[in-house]
């Protein structure tokens, strides 16, 4: 029986109609064609011969851009930057290329990024779960009656190419281009939807929130935010708890329930599939790259429409519990925010336990309050909700955390904010490159506090003329494992809290300034 999927929460109609959608995908020639029959190799000619005057001008004109052709589609590559850095892989900035739009029954892929590959495919598209596969059909031609392969690729839809190790764990897509007159008798569908699909794996390193943000979320938002909610996500390593963790989110970039690749035996029929996602940089959004400009600001935006009505329903909870601090009387501070007395900036403090914990972290409070901030301390773990973090951060001023996964969620604090990063021995590197930059580009007044070799816990554990605490970089250097093992597994932080405290003052003064030019009648957090 076949029928068509409908929205969340809508009733069937009896006159479902299905709409082929014409999308602009970027896209490459890559991969291979069978081309047996003659008719096949005139088309390719004409093809290319036609395709030769569309791209005079820019061969004519650029100097810096490189050409692929295909019969399904013209890809012009914008050149790769590479930044220096122990992995160079992490931090390529891919361009998007520029392209036209693919022809019907056809997969068009683009690999030029060295983060991940994405396909498009246009068409009557099918998937066949069984045979880890999906087709799409040329549009039928009578005066053909056999079935013939087109074009085959093969894709792994996640955003860690470069790491071959954690891409042998993904499961690999057929995407096949057919050609058939019988169509009807090969995968009928049993579900046929009328908006477009995007296919994503939800396996590799997710469980751990800094690669759920950027390798998964932020990619799917920049790969189907242009569609305004018309996608059906398909996901591959499918897990409940992902999707019940991101619930919030998923309702609020598509309209329709998620299906799991694996599980649901059913063809599903979609009039177009992107297979994979589109990924920028660490943790951001280029607005160079986005359709209508789109920024990382939108994607805040999002974030504030998923969570708002849990947090007022928090709000309503925790009302009762709320008290307004008083200030305390130093006159240096009082001087500084006596126009507002009731309204102390708010800090909040990411905790850890066990590896890169601060171990005087209790010390770190009572000094925080002293200089005058309204302290809170988070303790996250995985039961705690988004929305309770999200509430707690996009109401602060400042936060403190040492490097790790937990940073991520800078992403949720306002422009303006202040973001001070605790940065253990042998941890430079991957704290400005995967939090320190991308805090920047969302606006945050960043600063990476680097902890003095005396600050660490390993201090005690080496000789003082140890490689891992006089020159980290020659240790990091050998590779992923010396650094997991020694610098994030086994070092913990007790701040020199004197050195700490400029830090913390000059983020007061900043951050009450900041507050004052705002507005004469800020409301309290």
């Amino acid at each position: 029986m076949v029928y068509h999927q409908r929205r969340k929460g809508e009733k069937p109609t009896d006159d479902e109609d299905e709409e082929g959608q014409s999308l602009a995908m970027e896209c490459a020639s890559s991969g291979y064609y069978k081309r047996s029959r003659p008719k096949l190799l005139t088309f390719l000619f004409i093809s290319l011969l036609s395709c030769s005057f569309i791209l005079a001008p820019h061969l004519i004109f650029s100097s810096v851009t490189t050409f692929s052709l295909s019969p399904f589609c013209i890809f012009v590559e914008s050149p790769q930057v590479e930044n220096e850095g122990p992995s160079t892989a992490a931090v390529i900035n891919a361009k998007a290329p520029f392209y036209s739009s693919v022809t019907n029954g056809a997969i068009c892929c683009d690999r030029s990024s060295i983060r991940s590959d994405v396909c498009t495919m246009k068409g009557d598209v099918r998937t066949h779960s069984l045979s880890s596969s999906i087709f799409v059909y040329e549009s039928q031609d009578e005066a053909v009656k056999n079935e013939e392969d087109l074009q085959h690729e093969k894709i792994k839809p996640y955003t860690r190419k470069w790491e071959t190790n954690i891409m042998d764990t993904i499961d690999e897509l057929d995407l096949i281009a057919k050609k058939n007159t019988l169509i009807m008798n090969h995968h009928k569908c049993d579900v046929q939807h009328d908006v477009p699909a995007v296919f994503f794996s939800t396996g590799g390193y997710t469980g751990n929130v800094y690669h759920e943000f950027n390798d998964g979320i932020m990619p799917l938002y920049i790969t189907s935010q242009h569609f305004n909610k018309k996608v059906v996500f398909v996901i591959l390593e499918f897990h409940n708890w992902w999707v019940m963790k991101y619930s919030d989110i998923l309702f609020h970039l598509s309209d329709y329930p998620v299906v799991d690749f694996r599980t649901d035996k059913r063809v599903h029929c979609f009039p177009e599939a992107i297979v994979g996602l589109k990924i920028h940089d660490e943790l951001t959004v280029d607005s160079s790259l986005m359709e209508g400009n789109a920024s990382i600001v939108e994607f805040q935006n999002l974030l504030d429409r998923a969570y708002r009505p849990q947090i007022r329903s928090l709000m309503h909870e925790h009302a009762k519990l709320s008290v307004v601090p008083k200030l305390k009387k130093p006159s240096r501070i009082r001087r500084k925010v006596q126009e507002h007395p009731f309204n102390k900036p708010k800090l909040v403090i990411i905790s850890r336990n066990g590896s890169r914990a601060i171990t005087n972290e209790k010390l770190l409070v009572k000094m925080a309050e002293k200089i005058g901030f309204q302290v809170q301390v988070l303790r996250p773990d995985s039961r705690t909700m988004l929305a309770e973090i999200y509430w707690a951060l996009n109401s602060s001023d400042v936060m403190i955390g040492v490097h790790g996964a937990a940073m991520t969620h800078f992403l949720f604090m306002k422009p303006g904010s202040v973001f001070i990063q605790v940065i253990p021995l042998g941890t430079e590197w991957a704290a400005e490159a995967y939090y320190g930059e991308p805090a920047k580009k969302l606006g945050l007044n960043y600063i990476g506090y680097q902890i003095l070799t005396k600050e660490s816990s390993l201090y005690d554990k080496y000789d003082k003329d140890d490689p891992v605490l006089k020159d980290p970089r020659t240790v990091t250097r050998k590779g992923w494992q010396y650094t997991k093992t020694i610098y994030l597994e086994d070092q913990t932080v007790r701040l020199h809290l004197p050195r700490f405290r400029k830090q913390l003052v000059g983020a007061f003064d900043y951050t009450v300034d900041r507050l004052n030019q705002q507005s004469p009648n800020i409301q309290s957090h």
